[in-house]
């Protein structure tokens, strides 16, 4: 595979996560407002709907899910950037290709085995809430798990082309997350 090809796909990755990250941005939106309304349902008519309780905390566990892979491209994760932001473009790239496989790629494959039996599990018993009133299919929510490894995974797979273009052509390609700039001497870390 030639580096345009793989500066290609790794594009490509990208634009899919920036789309899901802003399409999934919205369950943010959902999660306040269905929040304000179980509250004000509560406390202004003295209405507790156990349905619309449990549909903002979905929506808030399905936005951080499914947020994660958009959050990584755009260098939102944890990282020690005292010495990450310290170095150049290669050695940005060693530890972003052997972060990916070394532990990103292990963890993902773990999730994805055990929140499958996880989500199935849930699937054939055809789980929902355990109060009255409460959600159907709970294995929607579970499912969520399944896509956030999905969303990692491509995520993952664009930083390790980036960073096997870095290492191959010595400078970080275009569209790159831009490594974060150290703090401030006076700014606590």
């Amino acid at each position: 595979m030639t580096a345009v090809r793989i500066a290609g796909l790794m594009r490509q990755l990208d634009r899919f996560t920036d789309a899901a990250g802003r399409l999934f941005a919205w369950l943010g939106l959902a999660t306040v407002l269905l929040c304000f309304a179980t509250v004000y349902l509560r406390y202004v008519f003295d209405m507790g709907l156990i349905w619309l309780q449990e549909s903002y905390i979905w929506t808030h566990a399905a936005a951080v899910m499914l947020g994660s892979a958009y959050s990584l491209h755009h260098g939102g994760f944890v990282r020690v950037d005292i010495f990450y932001a310290r170095m150049g473009a290669r050695g940005r790239a060693w530890i972003d290709l052997l972060g990916s496989l070394v532990f990103l790629a292990p963890f993902l494959l773990m999730l994805a085995y055990s929140g499958w039996s996880f989500f199935s599990a849930s699937l054939r018993m055809n789980e929902r809430s355990m109060y009255e009133g409460g959600l159907p299919a709970t294995y929607i929510l579970k499912a969520t798990l399944l896509m956030f490894v999905a969303l990692l995974a491509v995520q993952g797979l664009a930083m390790v082309l980036r960073a096997i273009l870095a290492l191959v052509q010595g400078a970080p390609q275009p569209g790159a997350a831009a490594a974060p700039s150290a703090p401030a001497a006076d700014t606590p870390a």
